[in-house]
């Protein structure tokens, strides 16, 4: 049930029966695929830890190209999988094409929020995430100026570079911030080596601190990072382990809780919109041992105190999304 040609191949390999498929949730990965090391792989992981527990099983696909989506979406919901998750907003177009279409599947999307009685929109405050390690950032830089690659140039991206930038300059208002992004299509998630081509032409800039968020292409940039005498940032998923000692930290994005919270209630998933932000532990930055070296207890209360004013409303971080405007950074 996990091989891509099962469910995007002929229509009769999806001849399985009523009472497993009826039984078995299902989760689509958006491309760059399932081990990415980042968004994906978190999916990934939040769909292993409920099959581990519960002994149960899950139909998975990884895409190809985005003609796809809709096509995979189709094939899963007639097979009876229930419910059906979508790592990605580039999903949205599709799911709201046909989520109709299957009025007793509920369906699951993750960075998108789609208008309808059967789906369950799960969103994230990034800009919140983002500034924690920004603050990180700007605090343990020697230069003075920190950066940020993003990879597909859209507004949700934005939203994680204009969180970066705000909390950077709330921890040192003189601060430099450079932004670049990898491209505008989706080929701009799994471009490891433009990834680091940027990296290094931000290192030229000044910056000894990069933030990645961008997919596969993120690999790249914690590598270049790591080669140069720079301190990385990972994203998404804790990405420390892959730099010991050269990644500062990582802005966690529980990717892997919005999957398993799905797979575990089941066809019972209650339509609607759910945001997760600082305050509900949706959003936050990796602490562990592969970068207590590099954040001392000043650089640790300071971060904290901060988390603690973003959860109770007395630091407003701004959402790009909102009026797609930066207050601390020029794209």
């Amino acid at each position: 049930m996990t091989l891509f040609t099962k469910f995007l191949g002929a229509s009769a390999a999806l001849a399985l029966s009523a009472g497993a498929a009826m039984a078995d949730p299902a989760i689509i990965f958006d491309l760059g695929g399932k081990f990415d090391k980042s968004f994906n792989e978190s999916a990934f992981n939040g769909a292993t830890r409920w099959a581990e527990e519960t002994g149960g099983k899950f139909a998975e696909v990884e895409l190809q190209s985005d003609a796809q989506r809709e096509q995979a979406l189709r094939r899963f919901a007639e097979s009876g999988s229930n419910p059906i998750v979508m790592a990605g907003f580039s999903f949205m177009t599709p799911l709201g094409d046909i989520a109709a279409d299957y009025p007793d599947t509920k369906f699951v999307i993750i960075d998108a929020v789609v208008d309808a009685p059967n789906v369950k929109s799960v969103v994230f405050n990034e800009e919140q995430g983002s500034y924690l390690v920004g603050m990180l950032a700007a605090m343990a830089s020697k230069t003075g100026t920190v950066s940020f690659v993003g990879g597909m140039d859209i507004p949700l991206i934005r939203k994680f570079a204009c969180g970066y930038a705000e909390g950077a300059k709330a921890a040192n208002p003189d601060v430099t911030v450079i932004a670049n992004m990898t491209g505008t299509t989706p080929a701009a998630w799994n471009d490891p080596v433009k990834g680091t081509e940027l990296t290094l032409a931000q290192k030229s800039q000044g910056s000894d601190v990069v933030f990645q968020a961008a997919g596969g292409t993120g690999v790249g940039v914690l590598q270049a990072a790591a080669d140069n005498e720079m301190l990385g940032i990972g994203v998404d998923a804790n990405q420390n382990y892959m730099h010991p000692g050269q990644v500062l930290t990582s802005m966690l994005k529980r990717v892997d809780v919005a999957v398993y919270d799905a797979f575990t209630a089941g066809t019972d998933v209650e339509p609607g919109v759910a945001s997760l932000g600082v305050s509900e532990d949706g959003v936050g930055y990796a602490m562990d041992e592969n970068n207590a070296s590099l954040v001392t207890p000043e650089m640790l209360a300071a971060v904290e105190e901060a988390k603690a004013g973003i959860s109770d409303g007395s630091i407003m971080v701004h959402d790009y999304m909102s009026d797609e405007s930066c207050p601390a950074l020029t794209f």
